[in-house]
């Protein structure tokens, strides 16, 4: 029989649980730097495994010394990064005088009035299109100083980072299989066979994917650096490398960074006629960019993820397509990760299902 008393105690348990859960919440949000952290640190173990290996396997390194040899590869790569772009990211900032609203304001209507001039020469009223957008009203750069300000905080804390993340990735790679011997203890021993397979299975996939993302990267980066060499944009390696870490977004990560490589190579060439210099280079840079992205799309891109993760190209492309259009750019981007993950899992904990069968054959 349901008395005041059970509903109350009932009620109290459900206050009592929903207080739980949005401290907890706010727990992760206090310590969400710490969670990136060991996101990072998790995608540096998955990348580093493979090479840990070979340290073992073919050059006959104990665990340790192996483990040591893999972060230092992974220093000397942050170390080169750093070397290689913290001065041209410098000479970009005076460049493009990021410290001074002003001058930005100044060259972006610079541009502007060329464009408009350009369309005038072609019998097209620039003055009622741009009235029509408003672009006035929407060039705000209040922004600028803001956006610097947390540049400057970010690279004052990229070190504490670095070391956090690679002090973590240290004990993940050394001490795996003793985290594995405790996930024994914690898993229930009618599931433990099937967990623990499926951990595995996603361990070597995921460590595949990343690795092929960050040789899908390397390569659009490298063609993107020939693109801008060739027909000699300033600061190509910093323009290169900033559109080949947008393309972490699938499908619209290209895009945006056509129109950014379109928007910095009529800004570092101001002083050229636009109709005659400025935007033939323009448009060539982005017909290469498009012949890369073409390139990435059906070659690149296919070959290393469809392999990497054993699912179809068009399995992918669906999959980041719905989970996009649910989630934004944060679903597009981890989409693969996740769908590679329910579907070790689906094969394991549902062998017998068809759908599942016809989705898990390849793994």
């Amino acid at each position: 029989m349901i008395t005041s008393k059970t509903i109350a105690l009932g009620i109290a348990k459900g206050v009592g649980i929903m207080v739980l859960a949005a401290l907890g919440l706010y727990f992760l949000y206090q310590i969400q730097a710490v969670l990136i952290y060991l996101v990072v640190a998790f995608i540096l173990t998955l990348i580093g495994n493979p090479i840990l290996d070979f340290f073992k396997r073919r050059l006959k390194f104990n665990h340790l010394a192996a483990t040591i040899a893999t972060l230092g590869i992974f220093l000397l790569m942050i170390f080169g990064i750093l070397l290689m772009f913290v001065p041209l990211i410098a000479d970009q900032g005076n460049n493009l005088s990021l410290l001074n609203t002003a001058e930005i304001e100044k060259n972006l209507l610079e541009l502007l009035n060329k464009i408009a001039l350009f369309l005038e020469s072609h019998n097209i009223n620039s003055d009622s299109l741009f009235k029509e957008a408003d672009l006035s009203s929407k060039l705000n750069f209040s922004f600028i100083p803001n956006l610097f300000n947390a540049i400057i905080s970010t690279i004052s804390s990229f070190g504490i980072g670095v070391v956090s993340v690679l002090f973590i990735t240290f004990f993940f790679l050394k001490d795996r299989v003793a985290f594995i011997v405790s996930a024994k203890q914690l898993i229930p021993d009618a599931q433990e066979e099937k967990i623990l397979n499926s951990l595995d299975k996603i361990y070597t996939l995921l460590s595949r994917y990343f690795i092929g993302l960050l040789i899908q990267l390397s390569i659009v980066f490298l063609l993107y650096l020939i693109v801008l060499l060739i027909f000699g944009v300033q600061n190509a390696v910093v323009i290169a490398f900033l559109c080949a870490v947008l393309n972490i977004i699938p499908y619209i990560g290209p895009l945006i960074a056509s129109v950014i490589a379109a928007i910095l190579t009529m800004l570092g060439n101001l002083g050229s006629d636009f109709q005659t210099q400025m935007l033939p280079l323009t448009i060539y840079v982005m017909v290469g960019f498009w012949i890369v992205q073409l390139i990435d799309n059906n070659v690149t891109s296919p070959l290393i993820f469809s392999k990497s993760v054993s699912s179809h190209p068009l399995e992918i492309f669906l999959i980041v397509l719905i989970v996009g259009y649910l989630f934004g750019i944060i679903g597009m981007i981890i989409a693969i990760p996740l769908y590679t993950i329910l579907k070790v899992f689906g094969k394991e904990f549902y062998p017998e299902n068809k759908i599942i069968q016809l989705l898990t054959k390849d793994i």
